[in-house]
């Protein structure tokens, strides 16, 4: 949680001195990343990790954080492995694009992956 929180402050902190809007960036729509873990699977299991990902100007995942886990750490693993091929439309400050942190939540339920805010 103190990763969450240090990156809320930074981003608060960098967009106080400006009256520019903050737009967050946005997931694009596409087939999920992420990997069940066969295990888990054939157990039935389902539970949800809760990631913070640092999304390049350009969209890209370069950061990828377990903010709070699913109390099993092979879904933390596959939704950590599975987030850098997440793609986002960046966040914005203004008309300019820029990197910034943001929460994405996947969840692994048996009858499927879902991911997103």
């Amino acid at each position: 949680m103190r990763t969450a929180t240090i990156a809320s402050l930074l981003l608060l902190i960098s967009c106080a001195a400006s009256d520019e809007p903050i737009t967050e960036p946005a997931l694009m729509p596409d087939k999920s990343p992420f990997v069940y873990p066969l295990a888990l699977w054939d157990e039935r299991v389902s539970g949800e990790t809760l990631l913070m990902l640092h999304i390049t100007e350009r969209g890209v995942v370069d950061s990828v954080r377990v903010v709070m886990s699913s109390g099993k750490a092979a879904f933390d693993s596959a939704a950590a492995a599975g987030a850098p091929k997440l793609r986002f439309v960046p966040g914005r400050k203004g008309d300019r694009p820029v990197a910034m942190w943001t929460r994405v939540p996947v969840r692994f339920q048996i009858d499927s992956i879902r991911y997103g805010k």
